[in-house]
Parts: structure tokens; sequence; C-alpha cells
């Protein structure tokens, strides 16, 4: 999008963990077309360069950093401030997978990594952006979980413990922090990225045919419904986890 074609700002400012690439960077692009500022988050800082020239450097800023640290954490709400005044809506969508397997055979220190990274980073940024605005000003936060979180995923099992708990995660800031700031969670399926090109590279047809809907999702899929989450539209709704999951969780049925 040309800068000639966005709108007027909105005022709202976002901070997106993982916003440099796919599901992050979309639903960056998302808020950053509604009108919003955004900071975003990642850990290469050449990839987060490239990102904030998309989505142009009068609407968004970047802090490089890991996402568990909480050192980066705090400044990276310090700059969101700095910037922009102000931190109306945070998006966790850092994570990682570093395992493909059973369960039984998971060593527990990657099981350790893969929680530390996708949970315990998603409330310290809470943490963060509720004491340095959304206390006294409200807000949204939207976590982003998985399919994996609501269903047996057999070879990522780690991922799916990790996203469970992020659910579980979006339902107790959800009630500590009403009414104040709304907190949600949106659970995708397969959507194309390099994160998720594991589970459909080389097969990706075959993938496809299991979704009613005839396609695997895209981070502007994600992107509009993290929009949505942080809009005044969605001003009734706390506490859930809304599935985006192009109908596949439709072949659960019996016959």
């Amino acid at each position: 999008m040309n800068a000639s074609e966005l709108p007027e700002p909105t005022g709202r400012v976002a901070l997106v963990t993982g916003g440099s690439r796919g599901i992050g960077y979309g639903i960056a692009e998302a808020l950053v077309a509604r009108g919003d500022r955004v900071c975003i988050t990642g850990r290469g800082e050449e990839a987060l360069k490239e990102a904030v020239e998309r989505l142009g450097s009068d609407r968004a800023v970047h802090v490089a950093g890991k996402a568990h640290d909480e050192a980066h954490q705090a400044i990276a709400v310090e700059r969101t401030m700095e910037a922009f005044d102000r931190v109306d809506y945070l998006v966790n969508n850092a994570g990682t997978n570093p395992v493909f397997g059973p369960m039984a055979d998971l060593d527990l220190n990657v099981a350790r990594k893969v929680y530390e990274t996708n949970v315990i980073s998603a409330l310290g940024f809470a943490q963060q952006t509720w004491k340095a605005w959304q206390k006294e000003n409200g807000g949204a936060i939207v976590n982003i979980a998985s399919v994996a979180g609501v269903a047996a995923s057999p070879f990522v099992g780690a991922y799916g413990m990790s996203k469970a708990a992020m659910i579980n995660l979006t339902l107790q800031l959800a009630h500590e922090f009403a009414p104040i700031v709304r907190v949600n969670a949106i659970a995708p399926a397969v959507v194309k990225t390099k994160f998720a090109e594991a589970l459909y590279e080389g097969r990706e047809a075959e993938v496809t045919a299991a979704y009613p809907l005839g396609r695997l999702g895209v981070p502007a899929d994600i992107g509009g419904a993290a929009a949505f989450l942080t809009s005044d539209q969605s001003d009734w709704i706390t506490g859930q986890t809304l599935v985006i999951d192009g109908g596949i969780f439709l072949n659960a049925g019996v016959g």
C-alpha cells in the first residue's frame, strides 16, 4: 500500500510481536491499512527494517530481540510509547516450534523453550503493556493461538500444548483485566507462511483437499480477524478464542 493510499490515522497504536513476516506482518498490515500505527518486533533486524519500509516509516517502528527476553519486552513497550505516546493494542504473535515428533521422545529442554517463547513471553508483554498504558486507558489484547491448542496435534504436541496454555492465558487475562481491557485469542489452522511450510510443502494439494473451503489460510485472513478483535465492533467480546480453520473441523463428525 502506498503512503497516499493510507487512511487518516485513527490515533490508535498496536504492538505486534513476531511482526516482520507471516501472520504477524499480515496483522500489522491490516492495522496500518485502517489507520493504526504499529511497533513490530522480531529477531531479525534487517527483516524488521524491510517490513517497516513496506508498512511506512511514518506508521511503523520496530524493535529487534528475543520474545522471551524480559529486557526486550520492556524495551519494545518503551519504544512504542516513545514513538507514539500510547499502546492501545497488544498482539502476541511471536512463537516457535523447533521440534517435530512424538511426545514420548520429546526433549524436555525443548519443551521448556517452546513454552517460554510461546506462553511466558505473551504474559510478559501483557504485563508490560498493562502497566505502561492499558491499566489506565484501556485497550485490547489478541493472542495468536492455534487449532493445535484445541485438538490433538500429532507430531507437534509441544507446540499444541503451548497453544492450549495460550488459550487459558487468554481466559485468565480476560477475567483479570476486565472491564478495562478485552483479551481474546485467534486459533488458525494451517496458514501459508514460512513458519508453517513443513506442514504443507511438497504436498499442498493433498493438505488443501481436507479443507471444506478449498484453500489454506493466508496471513490476511488472520489480519482481518485481529483487526476486528481490536475494533469497536468487538466491544462486547472478551475471553473468546476465534477458530479460523477454513472449515477443517467440520470433518471431525461421524459419517
